[in-house]
């Protein structure tokens, strides 16, 4: 798996959260549910402020490595956090970052990535690690996403 590492500024990000783990497929079942309740219950359409139109997927507060509870964010990010509701503001802290690049079906080559990324040698952090949806294409079968993972300085 071809990366670079790069810096990444600071994001405030506003979404929805859940508490999930990678035991028994559960994280496969509540990051889904959570998704399609931000895409299609209007939460995305309602955040104000959005820098872009990319979609993030936020993983955060990790209780140790890949193998125990973390928390998901389905989120986007913003300038400024107003009208938030019932949705959740995270910073994604400034630092070094493993960048991948994934194409390919959404949901697939995603759940490919992270499956791959479990068996690679690569000095995580385990702060925040983010997928950055480009939505350069309506064919979901041929998507491109960014994949940051927080690594050591």
């Amino acid at each position: 798996m071809d990366y670079e590492v790069v810096l990444v500024e600071e994001k405030t990000v506003v979404g929805l959260m859940v508490t999930t783990t990678n035991e028994e497929n559960r994280a496969m079942t509540d990051i889904g549910m959570l998704w399609g309740e931000f895409l299609q219950a209007g939460v995305y359409d309602s955040i104000s402020n959005k820098i872009n139109a990319k979609g993030i997927g936020l993983y955060t507060d990790y209780e140790g490595d890949f193998t125990k509870p973390y928390k998901f964010l389905a989120c986007c990010e913003v300038s400024e956090a107003t009208d938030i509701a019932k949705m959740v503001v995270k910073m994604i802290p400034r630092g070094n970052y493993a960048k991948f690049i994934v194409k390919g079906h959404m949901q697939h080559a995603v759940a490919e990535f992270w499956s791959n990324l479990w068996g690679l040698s690569l000095d995580r952090k385990y702060s925040s690690d983010f997928e950055e949806y480009q939505n350069n294409s309506n064919d979901m079968e041929n998507q491109e996403i960014h994949i940051y993972i927080a690594v050591n300085d």
